[in-house]
């Protein structure tokens, strides 16, 4: 079912309205014929073992580390800001579906015209949550044709859909649009976003990428909206989250039992056990004066909830 899935993704990529470059399509390699043991039910995974607080104190810390070797231009934070982005950033899981139930990453950009970051968040169903760091996007740019305001929401990343790697390959503008060869596009699917180019913001379908940009000739945008959608991240950026898996729960375990995910995922990667499996968007620019109005918190535990109440009340 898996495969013939990911056929019919092949086949519907190239309309995606995301990427400046024609989307290439992640070509595993081919399949040896079904055996026997192919074709036997494969038993489901057990669920990872539980790590204990110091440990996740540790890779926190470890993560920081290496954000801060391996990607340059990490900003600078500070305890206010780094509160106000936790509180969006459970404000905006609390009102979705997605369920905390261990100590995990985000990804959390805002798409706030005057900020473009994007953070990393540890989220835990019962402690406090934690920034690891942030760098500078691009999101969806306004008053341009066929660019859409990138969506908000909590946005899982799972192993329904396979990620794909740039080609590096220049299109009829001499961009590449996704990047230098190799670098991941993370992939969520068909999503509703509002036409940037249309004065009544008609919604319409679009695909929700991320994914690196033409180094030479787009880089320098990031920070300010410039893409038709998604979500542009630096190249490091996209190497660090790569490299350490921070939205490949799913895939590491999918990998076990499925060449595919085995062949997208890098050699020599250094997966973290905080992986998660969920971008979360916000807009900081639509923040209300004042006190936060009290959001469903069927997401939170009773701690995380208690923790979004307090934070609530900041800056």
């Amino acid at each position: 079912m898996r495969s013939s899935l990911l056929a019919l993704l092949g086949l519907v990529l190239a309309a995606a309205p995301c990427a400046a470059d024609p989307l290439p399509v992640f070509q595993p390699p081919d399949a040896a014929p079904a055996t026997e043991a192919d074709t036997a039910p494969v038993a489901e995974l057990a669920p990872p073992p539980a790590l204990s607080p110091a440990a996740v104190e540790a890779e926190a810390a470890r993560l920081r580390a290496a954000l801060q070797r391996e990607v340059p231009d990490v900003l600078p934070r500070t305890p206010a800001r780094d509160r106000a982005k936790l509180r969006r950033a459970m404000q905006a899981v609390a009102a979705s579906e997605q369920a905390i139930e261990r100590p995990e990453l985000l990804v959390v950009v805002d798409r706030n015209p005057r900020v473009q970051e994007l953070s990393i968040v540890l989220a835990r169903p019962d402690g406090p949550w934690e920034m690891i760091g942030s760098t500078k996007v691009s999101t969806g740019q306004v008053g341009r044709f066929d660019h859409f305001i990138t969506p908000l929401g909590v946005f899982p990343h799972t192993d329904a859909i396979l990620d794909y790697r740039a080609e590096g390959t220049f299109n009829e503008n001499h961009i590449r649009g996704l990047g230098l060869k190799g670098m991941r596009v993370w992939d969520f699917g068909w999503q509703m976003g509002d036409k940037g180019w249309r004065a009544d913001r008609e919604s319409g379908e679009m695909r929700l990428l991320m994914h690196a940009t033409d180094p030479a000739n787009l880089a320098h945008r990031i920070g300010r909206p410039a893409s038709a959608g998604c979500v542009r991240i630096p190249a490091a950026m996209n190497r660090f989250l790569d490299r350490h898996g921070v939205l490949d729960f799913d895939y590491e375990r999918a990998a076990q039992d499925d060449i595919q995910y085995r062949a997208l995922l890098l050699p020599g990667r250094v997966p973290t056990p905080l992986a998660g499996d969920a971008l979360v968007v916000v807009d900081s620019s639509l923040d209300a004066p004042g006190p936060a109005a009290p959001l469903p918190t069927a997401s939170l535990s009773p701690a995380a909830s208690e923790l979004l109440s307090r934070l609530s009340g900041d800056p």
